[in-house]
């Protein structure tokens, strides 16, 4: 667990300086991840993915959009739908804010014997909810497994 405590402390290192210098925190990179990973993602599947409160999602939201890095657009065939976009801006901070993460796990990754990739995701799907595992299906995160 110790290592896992400082492998995760030095991954977020980086993103988390440059989230404050905007004024946000974690809440919000993981927002802006969801949002780039699956554009048009309805606010009702990001909070289960986030499993945070209506209330603390729409702070966040509410900093996100009024800062220009996400839009929101109602559904085509529910008006009731909010489905969530990142902007140019929100593109152009989260590429920022996953480049020294992706670089992280790249380096990491080339350090072990072929194949190892292949350990790595397994052993972290793993350690998700089972419950969880049809959503990182859909999310693409289980590709290559």
């Amino acid at each position: 667990m110790g290592l896992f405590f400082f492998a995760y402390r030095d991954f977020v290192g980086d993103a988390d300086a440059l989230l404050e210098r905007q004024g946000f925190g974690r809440a919000h990179h993981r927002v802006l991840y969801f949002v780039n990973l699956k554009p048009g993602m309805p606010v009702a599947d990001l909070l289960e993915i986030l499993k945070i409160t209506k209330q603390s999602l729409a702070r966040v939201l509410r900093q996100l959009i009024d800062n220009g890095y996400i839009e929101q657009q109602t559904g085509p065939a529910d008006r009731r739908q909010r489905l969530l976009f990142a902007t140019d801006k929100g593109r152009d901070f989260f590429a920022i804010l996953s480049k020294s993460q992706a670089s992280r796990i790249e380096a990491a990754i080339a350090s072990l014997p072929t194949g190892s990739d292949m350990i790595v995701r397994g052993f972290l799907a793993s350690m998700v909810e089972p419950s969880d595992h049809p959503r990182l299906d859909r999310l693409g995160l289980t590709r290559n497994m």
